[in-house]
């Protein structure tokens, strides 16, 4: 009598089975069409989305070279609108053509209505981090890095606008810093050391620029992140 090791022969089949299990549970929870089962996944896309989107503006504001963050942005930003749109539209949609769809163009969209709505999703989210524009982009501002002394806080605003694709900036205050360091890429491109610290930069030149105020020892006392596609233009008389 031979005896055979059946694990190791099935166990390719058996993870095909298992991938594919969940593939159709994947696909049973995606076209899923009863109200609650649409709030649910529209909401919890919403969350998800926000959430991303949130956390991709906050680090990028920390770590304006990780450029990669775009992409996540851009996925956040467009998963909040896009979720609810695919299972409250789309899906809907899709499940009615294929049970009452009778020409050929029907057939077709309900065949391929999933591909074709999340190429259309993932275009445009290449699109909008490629093109950041200004309500997807979030300002977050990092703290100031203070040592425990008694200096005066700074408290200047840093104002830009756009004016004929050249990025003008000043500062509103002048109190409590020693001069102004203008980066890109993570390095110095300017150092402006007198008032009122305005500078112009090319916006075609510089997506995101960094502005720090600091001491006489060159230690930063605050800082601010800039990114040009969310600058207005500058008013016109």
């Amino acid at each position: 009598m031979t005896n055979t090791n059946a694990s190791d022969g099935s166990q390719p089949g058996y993870v095909r089975r298992t991938l594919r299990q969940a593939w159709r549970d994947l696909l049973s929870v995606y076209y899923a069409n009863t109200t609650i089962w649409r709030y649910l996944k529209s909401g919890a896309l919403l969350w998800f989305g926000l959430m991303i989107w949130a956390f991709s503006n906050l680090l990028l504001s920390y770590r304006p070279e990780w450029t990669v963050l775009y992409v996540v942005m851009a996925y956040g930003f467009v998963l909040v609108l896009w979720g609810p749109l695919t299972h409250f539209v789309v899906v809907p949609l899709v499940i009615r053509l294929r049970r009452e769809g009778d020409s050929s163009l029907a057939r077709t969209v309900a065949r391929h209505g999933s591909k074709l709505n999340l190429t259309v999703f993932f275009t445009i989210v290449i699109l909008l981090a490629a093109l950041p524009f200004g309500p997807m982009v979030l300002e977050f501002q990092p703290g100031a890095v203070t040592d425990g002394d008694d200096s005066p806080s700074p408290t200047a605003d840093l104002e830009c606008v756009i004016d004929d694709d050249v990025v003008q900036c000043a500062l509103t205050d002048e109190v409590g810093y020693d001069h102004v360091a203008v980066m890109s890429d993570g390095e110095d491109i300017m150092i402006v050391t007198d008032p009122p610290y305005a500078f112009e930069l090319e916006a075609d030149d510089h997506d995101q620029f960094v502005v720090e105020l600091r001491d006489e020892d060159g230690a930063m006392l605050d800082r601010f992140v800039e990114r040009t596609a969310g600058l207005s233009e500058a008013e016109t008389s």
